[in-house]
């Protein structure tokens, strides 16, 4: 009973050789920027949600926190249609075009696909989008990406996962094995659900943390609780995390995610709208536009794990001594990236170039020498000069404290 802090019930309530030192300068900080760009998405999909609820809070049963993380769990709902808004705000540093190079092709693979779930999805990480799903069960599932004047959607059907990008008609094909009971219900590569990410918020469920019911709502016309998730912990950029889960079904509805520093939300993704009925069965048929270009992915039965958007598992994949430090929501990724570190302070060595990247960052010292830190709002990262790196939901305090006491 530790994680639940109260058992509060809800009921009623000038450069030399201008042009190439600059696109040098920029080539190097994407280098180190990647890496906040990565965790920053890997971390923000603990809780994507829009703070947009109805109106009105209604006169509901009292519940437990305990209570309302049972319902959540017990959950049996296989059939829903809806629209899910996502707006993801990590104040990632704007470089004329960088930051959504890095968000669309730090992960890019699959011979460069358009279509690739991998890269595309990417996309969400920042900006506002609207986003439909439909679910028939564990093996039928299709999440559609709506902009402008194109459409990008990944249907999963039985043994085939189709993604397919209007823009570029381009599609991305690969198998998977037929999903057992009480698997998830939709794609695993798509990180776009309140579901998939309440689950994900509940994982740091501990001792390090405060669960309580914090009254009602009503989320895309239906009547829900509001569960409230906080770190007791100081040091942690997560301020709090409210999951809005529906009265009837305990399916999650809305999940927002509000960092310590205040202001909008970093990410939120919830129901505008939603129905519990059985999708037509035609809404998972997908055949190849004629012309389009397709791309047979590496099927997910021959891989140790199907591909997906990076991770907080997958974050060390390549680096050398990956570690964690610290418990709970202070936890830091420690790792070393193998390279020879940044260009810091005015040393000749950096000239124009240390001078840009620390533009992007903060400098800092220590007993490891020099640094600097990149910032987003939730995540943040250490990049030591000797190649050393620092990160998680933490302050730039905290992860300072954390190099040090490395050395």
């Amino acid at each position: 009973m530790a994680p639940y802090e109260s058992d509060r019930t809800a009921g009623a309530e000038g450069l030399p050789d201008e042009a190439d030192d600059v696109r040098a300068g920029r080539r190097k900080a994407a280098r180190y920027v990647v890496p906040v760009a990565v965790v920053g998405v890997a971390a923000a999909t603990i809780g994507l949600v829009p703070a947009l609820a109805d109106s009105g809070d209604p006169s509901l049963p009292k519940i437990t926190a305990e209570q309302l993380i049972e319902k959540i769990a017990k959950s049996d709902v296989q059939q829903l249609s809806g629209t899910v808004k996502v707006s993801t705000d990590l104040g990632l540093p704007s470089l004329g075009g960088l930051e959504s190079g890095m968000l669309s092709g730090v992960t890019k693979g699959s011979g460069g696909s358009s279509a690739d779930p991998q890269s595309k999805l990417m996309e969400l990480a920042s900006g506002t989008h609207t986003v439909r799903v439909a679910a028939d069960g564990p093996d039928k599932a299709k999440v559609s990406v709506l902009e402008n004047a194109a459409e990008y959607s990944i249907i999963h059907n039985g043994n085939d996962v189709w993604a397919y990008d209007s823009k570029s008609n381009e599609v991305y094909h690969s198998t998977a094995p037929a999903a057992e009971k009480g698997q998830e219900k939709a794609p695993k590569d798509v990180p776009t659900t309140p579901k998939q990410l309440a689950d994900e918020a509940l994982k740091s469920v501990d001792d390090t943390t405060s669960v309580t019911v914090d009254g009602t709502a009503q989320v895309a016309g239906r009547d829900a609780y509001k569960l409230l998730i906080k770190p007791k912990q100081s040091g942690s950029t997560v301020g709090a995390i409210t999951v809005a889960v529906d009265a009837k079904t305990g399916v999650p509805l809305k999940f927002t995610l509000v960092p310590t520093s205040g202001g909008a939300a970093v990410v939120d993704a919830g129901f505008t709208q939603v129905a519990f009925a059985k999708p037509a069965a035609s809404t998972f048929d997908f055949t190849p536009p004629k012309g389009a270009k397709v791309t047979e992915g590496k099927d997910s039965k021959d891989s140790k794990a199907p591909e997906s958007a990076p991770s907080r598992g997958d974050l060390g994949k390549g680096l050398d001594g990956l570690k964690t430090v610290g418990k709970g929501w202070s936890t830091i990724a420690e790792f070393d990236t193998g390279g020879q570190g940044m260009p810091s302070g005015s040393s000749s060595q950096g000239g124009n170039v240390s001078g840009f990247l620390n533009s992007l960052g903060d400098h800092v010292k220590g007993k490891f020498g020099s640094g600097t830190v990149f910032s987003t709002r939730l995540v943040n990262a250490l990049i030591t000069d000797d190649g050393k790196v620092y990160a998680g939901a933490v302050t730039k305090d905290a992860l300072v404290k954390a190099a040090n006491a490395a050395h």
